[in-house]
């Protein structure tokens, strides 16, 4: 667990490789939890708290040095659909960031000796939608909508003093541009992660603009991708490294296909720890596993950082 002696995340990665957790939500629905609701994962804030914590404390067990809150799809938008009130939103988007640090502090007791951090998970306009709009982007808003959109949420999971601030599966440039302006002056680093289709995001912008944006924005401490095909990741990685000149964050899908229609994953795993020393050779230092990589998977992470020092 993270403590007034240990290394900052942004000092970590200037130092080494550091590797994030995996799936949130395929861990809660092995664990026998329902997910198919408008909230996701996020239902359990107020549902099912411990399993969270569980969920989190699996993958520090595995190896994850990062855990990444179960508020991607939280917002408070998202929370009245459901009646629950402002006040009651704004705690469960606190509570996010206490179940994650509840489970460092039990991964500290089990003997897991290093550094662990917590990620405050900001998911895009698109996730609250629930419609699929995730993955293309362009939703018709402009960048000061997306920012007053995002800006309350991102200032509540702020307050809550996670360690970084997680800006992930962003698929378009604009809404990369407002996550931007809405996390200047909050005093908490954040990462910046598209979700991208080859050398663009999903919305069809070149990576190169999609990243530019970051790399005077001070907060940033690094760029990447998520939520993607394996096989995007090494051209991203590059891109994100020359643009920036920022660590890069990986954590792609295990790559197999969601099929929307049939409600079921198709395809096989394509992802694997000998793909850590491409990226980490072309700029990845946070390095980990999205939708259906699992403890085992992070594990494999792990061992494969260990043997690159």
């Amino acid at each position: 667990m993270t403590s007034d002696t240990s290394p900052g995340l942004a000092e970590a990665l200037a130092d080494g490789t550091v590797v994030l957790d995996g799936g949130l939500s395929n861990q809660l629905e092995s664990a026998g939890h329902d997910l198919g609701d408008e909230l996701w994962s996020a239902r359990l804030l107020a549902e099912r708290p411990e399993a969270i914590a569980e969920a989190h404390l699996s993958y520090f067990l595995a190896g994850a040095s990062v855990a990444i809150t179960a508020s991607y799809q939280a917002t408070f938008e998202g929370f009245a659909k459901r009646g629950t009130g402002h006040d009651e939103a704004a705690r469960l988007l606190t509570l996010s960031v206490d179940l994650a640090r509840q489970a460092a502090r039990r991964a500290a007791e089990a003997a897991v000796d290093r550094p662990l951090w917590v990620a405050a998970s900001v998911g895009p306009y698109g996730a609250m939608l629930a419609d699929g709009s995730e993955y293309r982007g362009r939703y018709g808003l402009g960048v000061d909508e997306l920012e007053r959109f995002h800006r309350p949420r991102i200032e509540v999971l702020a307050a809550a003093e996670p360690d970084v601030l997680a800006l992930e599966t962003v698929p378009d440039a604009d809404e990369g541009a407002a996550l931007l302006r809405a996390v200047r002056g909050l005093g908490v680093p954040a990462w910046l992660s598209y979700s991208v289709d080859g050398r663009y995001t999903r919305a069809g912008q070149p990576l190169e603009e999609a990243f530019a944006a970051a790399a005077a924005v001070d907060e940033v401490i690094a760029v990447g991708v998520n939520c993607c095909a394996p096989q995007d990741v090494a051209p991203a990685v590059e891109i994100a490294a020359r643009v920036t000149g920022k660590p890069v964050v990986v954590y792609p899908n295990s790559g197999e296909t969601w099929d929307a229609r049939a409600r079921a994953w198709t395809g096989r795993t394509t992802f694997g720890p000998e793909q850590v020393r491409t990226w980490r050779e072309a700029g990845a230092r946070l390095i980990g596993g999205c939708c259906r990589v699992r403890p085992d998977a992070i594990t494999a992470i792990a061992t494969a950082v260990r043997e690159l020092r």
